[in-house]
């Protein structure tokens, strides 16, 4: 159903390191997980690296994870599926497993320039971020600001429903900037290892 995606995605990653789709997989399905992000009550104020240190100062996002418990969440997860088999039958990554949760900045949330690889640890490989605020405007802040190595700007993704992004996590320090209003996604990891 997505192999022309995983293709594009796939293809990307090898000569860019990062892909940003726009209108990446359905509407409804964006749709639907903004309804079940917006009335989840298990969103926990997110930590900093394997510790969970709570840092205010580094990072103001609330996340709650993610499982196939509905049909929204299941298809989503379904296509993470296909995308880690089609990555490791290309690639060779040797992604074992993906995890996924629901992102929730609040106005004037926030999250500092970071990498998503923990540090002298092999573990988290590809990242993916799915936008689920439909009609954001620019105006409303929440941008994702994806780096170089040499902390050189890349780009600025407005986080639009339905846009995708993926990028080798060990490569691309990145970061939220703040909130005007209230701003969903899905951040996810694709990872070698269970921990």
């Amino acid at each position: 159903m997505y192999e022309d995606l995983y293709e594009k995605i796939t293809d990307a990653l090898v000569n860019d390191g990062f892909i940003i789709i726009e209108d990446a997989l359905n509407a409804a399905l964006a749709h639907k997980l903004f309804l079940l992000a917006k009335d989840n009550t298990n969103f926990k104020t997110a930590g900093l690296s394997t510790a969970s240190t709570v840092d205010t100062n580094r990072r103001r996002d609330k996340i709650a994870w993610i499982d196939a418990n509905s049909d929204a969440t299941k298809e989503y997860l379904d296509f993470a599926q296909g995308l880690q088999e089609y990555l490791n039958r290309h690639l060779y990554l040797g992604l074992s497993y993906y995890e996924a949760h629901f992102a929730r900045y609040e106005k004037d949330d926030f999250y500092e320039k970071h990498l998503d690889a923990f540090k002298n640890s092999k573990n988290r490989v590809v990242t993916t971020v799915y936008y689920l605020n439909e009609e954001w405007e620019q105006e409303n802040g929440g941008m994702l600001v994806i780096y170089d190595k040499d902390s050189q700007e890349i780009k600025r993704v407005v986080p639009n429903a339905n846009t995708l992004v993926i990028f080798m996590s060990e490569e691309f320090p990145h970061e939220v900037l703040p909130a005007k209003k209230e701003r969903y996604s899905i951040a996810g990891w694709f990872r070698v290892d269970k921990n």
